[in-house]
């Protein structure tokens, strides 16, 4: 008996009612004889068969959850945390459903799986074979190695042919190029919440990213709050978001990230507000402060970043995205990674304050939610 399998999902009767609760305690079970690197990825493969089940099951998984409004910067936070650009953009409400964003790292096997997964993949007749396939994935790996030491104008192009995306609702499809991932979020998310209704539906999309450059980590994007329907919108457009982002966020192992961007009050932030409805004792969320480099000239996020203004258990993370100059010139996110780093190091404020270095950046970021998402998956486990 079976949780997940590598790829596929479970036979359909294994999918009733009585079978959820043995199938999280053999969930709890993996995790513990899991490594702790390789819990995210376990976790994600459990989301995927939730997600193919619809919104019938409720089983509350520990993923990370991103609040804020429709302004906040929160689609290009999580285009930075990709390194790529593959959200739809436009004015008002983008984000029309919730995007349940799964990270996998690729470093490791040339095409992005793990051995075990192409074993069970082929069924019981791969087993046989596991040992003759590790040799020959180690070998290729060996090969790649060297032609990349020996070709350095290869790694670009190697490197673009590594990353890739699939979803949910098209197994087997990969997309390489990310224009076409945009492409295609918008369509799905047109065909339920509507083209011209500027609608929301809480059916989630579900993309998993392959890539060299990332961390593994499980992100659910919510569309923006918002208080005020504008043209197209239907009239309770605000409680339906609402509602959507409750949905998530009340889950009690979800860790919260609240976008909030540094250039307006804190006090009025619209994710902190629902952050500490849904979470009071501010011990499961995490502050992430957009837009530092559209702060009035002299003032700075210091006092935010220490904590003393709306303190949190976990604390906030500054970053400085690309503005839209540097989307309309189509300067790539790499790019604007750079740029964000030469910004907090040159900055007469931040760079001078070893105290919050650690707090500073896209890739401090990404490294402290992999961190907090695999220990926060070790502390829902029962004992």
């Amino acid at each position: 008996f079976y949780l997940v399998l590598p790829n596929q999902l479970l036979p359909s009767n294994s999918y009733e009612p009585h079978l959820l609760h043995q199938r999280s305690l053999l969930f709890h079970y993996l995790l513990h004889k899991t490594r702790m690197e390789e819990l995210i990825p376990v976790a994600s493969k459990l989301q995927d068969v939730l997600g193919a089940l619809g919104q019938s099951t409720n089983l509350d998984l520990p993923q990370i959850v991103v609040i804020g409004g429709q302004s906040s910067g929160k689609s290009s936070v999580l285009e930075s945390v990709v390194g790529r650009s593959f959200l739809p953009r436009g004015t008002g409400i983008v984000t029309r459903r919730p995007l349940v964003l799964q990270l996998f790292n690729t470093a490791g096997p040339e095409d992005g799986r793990s051995d075990e997964d192409d074993n069970d993949e082929n069924g019981d007749n791969a087993i046989g074979d596991a040992d003759e396939k590790k040799a020959d994935h180690n070998t290729a790996r060996r090969h790649q190695r060297q032609r990349k030491s020996s070709d350095p104008s290869s790694s670009s192009s190697a490197g673009e042919g590594q990353e890739w995306g699939e979803f949910l609702h098209q197994p087997g499809k990969r997309y390489y190029d990310f224009s076409h991932i945009r492409d295609e979020i918008s369509r799905d998310t047109n065909r339920l919440a509507g083209l011209n209704s500027k609608g929301v539906s809480p059916t989630p999309i579900h993309l998993k990213i392959y890539s060299p450059n990332v961390l593994s980590l499980t992100m659910v994007d919510l569309p923006g709050l918002t208080k005020v329907a504008v043209k197209d919108q239907p009239a309770d457009i605000e409680e339906q978001i609402y509602n959507i982002n409750v949905q998530y966020g009340s889950n009690p192992n979800a860790i919260l990230l609240a976008v909030t961007g540094a250039n307006t009050d804190l006090a009025s932030s619209d994710a902190l507000k629902l952050a500490r409805e849904l979470d009071p004792r501010g011990e499961r969320t995490i502050g992430v402060l957009t837009k530092l480099d559209l702060m009035d000239p002299g003032t700075d996020a210091l006092e935010i970043l220490h904590n003393k203004i709306i303190p949190l258990r976990r604390g906030y993370i500054a970053v400085v995205n690309r503005g839209q100059r540097d989307i309309d010139a189509d300067l790539s996110i790499r790019v604007g990674l750079r740029n964000e780093e030469r910004f907090f190091r040159t900055h007469p404020v931040y760079s001078r304050d070893r105290s919050i270095q650690g707090k500073c950046g896209t890739m401090n970021l990404a490294r402290n939610l992999n961190g907090i998402l695999i220990h926060h998956i070790r502390e829902c486990l029962p004992e």
